[in-house]
């Protein structure tokens, strides 16, 4: 019984498949039981091929649907591919490397976007871009229909996650997660994108940005989805899982910008209290002040060394470009430099250590000036945390650049 599924499979690819030497487009559309709208995406698509006298294909990539959804886009003329790992971007995936076509167009199959308007992104694409994303905000140029965005996503969720990637990657796209867009397959190969979920839209436009792509926008109209049911699309988690990929992809936002914050607070804050109590417009400022800055700069250098190592970790795991002017610094880092400079730290917060006790022992170990005492101690004490902390640090940020086969 394999063997016939097998062979009616075959079958079915040998009908629908075009001619790998005159495609120049593939639509690829994933698919999660969707029998109410998949045979609409279809015939559009289709369609438009055939008036712009375009040479296409039509590839649904789907995701384990239970319906009739393969058996309609099989009779609609598409081809259908399998993709058994559950996920948005899985399932883009494995639709993008089954292509034939140079120029691959996605879009979801609910119907809220309108393939009959791929001629835009062709246009663009025959001019040299390599990325074209459509728009679906008014900002943008874009059209939302009544009701074909929850009021959340329209005001909230689309435009502050998109100035967030604006402001994080200095991209000019207005609509980040718009999922009517197209990629030529030498783009998408340079990308290499790595996640499987809904963040695959947002992880090929920061790669598009970071790669110096060829990119560009065309306005789009969003129209209300065809189905009966709930959308996939989970608000708060997609919407979470969205910003945390950005966050993760620019440290420097999550934690290098914070950390050089902490350290500079916390510096400023011991600086300052170390000659004395210092008063400002009748407020006092101590000891325990100094101790906010000391826990601050533990704190700041302890982020800082998790930025250094996580922007390493994004290039080795091909997140990040040999262009990157911190990742160039930061493979030329010397772990003797590190190691001295932890080692100097730790060596002159023991030296505080010591004098403290050589001063307890002149007073016959009895009770110590309590003022005196802590402006010594709380410095020494954060050389010496801050200081090991470089030096395993340093052997880590090492051990991220070895050279490793790719």
């Amino acid at each position: 019984m394999g063997t016939n599924v097998v062979l009616e499979q075959i079958t079915i690819q040998m009908k629908t498949s075009v001619n790998t030497d005159s495609v120049e487009v593939t639509v690829v559309i994933p698919c999660l039981n969707e029998e109410e709208t998949i045979g609409r995406c279809i015939e559009k698509a289709l369609r438009a091929f055939d008036r712009l006298n375009i040479s296409g294909e039509v590839v649904v990539a789907d995701n384990g649907s239970k319906d009739r959804s393969l058996d309609i886009a099989q009779n609609k003329g598409a081809r259908v591919i399998h993709q058994p790992l559950k996920g948005y971007g899985n399932a883009l995936r494995a639709g993008i490397e089954a292509a034939e076509g140079d120029f691959i167009i996605m879009g979801d199959a609910d119907d809220s976007y309108d393939f009959s308007d791929i001629g835009k992104f062709v246009e663009k694409y025959r001019k040299g871009y390599e990325l074209v994303m459509g728009c679906r905000l008014p900002c943008g140029g874009g059209t939302i229909m009544p009701g074909a965005m929850p009021w959340m996503h329209r005001w909230l969720g689309n435009p502050v996650l998109s100035k967030i990637g604006r402001l994080f990657f200095k991209s000019k796209i207005t609509d980040f997660h718009c999922g009517l867009r197209g990629l030529t397959k030498h783009a998408y190969k340079k990308m290499r994108l790595n996640t499987t979920g809904m963040e695959f839209a947002s992880e090929m436009v920061i790669k598009s940005t970071l790669g110096s792509t060829q990119m560009t926008e065309v306005p789009i109209t969003l129209f209300k989805d065809g189905r009966s049911g709930p959308p996939h699309l989970r608000s708060w988690r997609d919407g979470w899982r969205h910003l945390r990929f950005m966050l993760l992809y620019c440290p420097r936002w999550l934690f290098l910008y914070p950390s050089l914050f902490l350290i500079f607070f916390g510096l400023t804050a011991i600086s300052l209290t170390l000659p004395g109590p210092l008063t400002i417009k009748g407020i006092n400022f101590s000891t325990n002040t100094m101790m906010i800055g000391a826990l601050a700069t533990i704190l700041g250098v302890q982020i800082l060394s998790f930025a250094i190592s996580s922007r390493l970790f994004a290039y080795n795991e091909g997140f990040l470009s040999r262009d990157s002017k911190l990742v160039r610094l930061l493979r030329n880092f010397k772990l003797e430099i590190g190691l001295a400079i932890g080692i100097l730290l730790t060596i002159l917060g023991l030296g505080a250590v010591v004098f403290i006790l050589f001063y307890w022992k002149q007073l016959n170990f009895g009770d110590l000036p309590r003022e005196l005492v802590l402006r010594i101690i709380i410095p020494g004490v954060t050389a010496i945390v801050t200081g090991v902390q470089i030096v395993f640090s340093s052997f880590f940020i090492s051990f991220l650049n070895l050279e490793r086969r790719r």
